[in-house]
């Protein structure tokens, strides 16, 4: 039987199963973190410096580094932000509302590498300091999946949906972007500020609205 036939069997069995709306999402809590590019990587840590893999990440390839910096804003400092792997081409640093409280930025709610019009942080590491001119923002909420639950779910990437929180202080989360890859693993990914207003931990089940 040829491939493309199989894949369509699949995808129509899936799309019958009974009761996919209420399957469960684990939830992923972020805390703030940086994504690194390897020129700021150099000026913080020292020219050819390579990330210290500390704990693997629930998506493919992406760790939490043994290496953490300092974010210095107008009003306050945040020590020991931790830097996510792999480095990637741009900077980008996320933290929560309550963390812009702190460091005197005001994030804006924004889907991961759109900074534009993003506040500025001064960042400081071991061997030195980099004054970045935008990329704090408070990552939009979001649900990474593979193409099977996709499918399972009836959704398309870059699709909006509303999730569903149980338990006494449990609500509904609006405008989830769905973000569907091959090579992604099922997860509903929150900020801190959000995860504590309805006690959400990480590997609680969400589900769809």
């Amino acid at each position: 039987m040829e491939q493309a036939v199989v894949e369509q069997i699949v995808r129509q069995v899936l799309a019958n199963l009974p009761n996919q709306s209420i399957m469960g999402i684990p939830a992923g809590v972020s805390n703030r973190h940086i994504h690194i590019s390897s020129e700021h990587m150099e000026a913080l840590f020292g020219r050819g410096y390579s990330l210290t893999k500390d704990k693997e990440l629930k998506q493919v390839g992406e760790f939490a580094a043994k290496e953490t910096v300092t974010l210095v804003g107008p009003k306050g400092v945040l020590a020991k932000v931790r830097i996510l792997g792999p480095v990637r081409k741009i900077t980008q640093i996320e933290i929560a509302r309550t963390d812009g409280f702190i460091l005197g930025v005001v994030p804006p709610v924004r889907d991961s590498g759109q900074l534009e019009d993003s506040p500025g942080i001064v960042v400081v590491g071991p061997k030195g300091a980099v004054n970045l001119p935008q990329g704090v923002i408070c990552a939009a909420r979001h649900i990474h999946m593979p193409e099977a639950d996709a499918v399972r779910f009836k959704v398309a990437d870059g699709d909006r949906v509303t999730v569903a929180v149980p338990g006494m202080r449990g609500g509904t989360f609006a405008n989830v972007l769905v973000r569907v890859h091959p090579n992604f693993r099922l997860e509903f990914h929150i900020d801190t500020d959000e995860a504590n207003a309805v006690e959400l931990k990480n590997g609680d089940l969400v589900t769809l609205a």
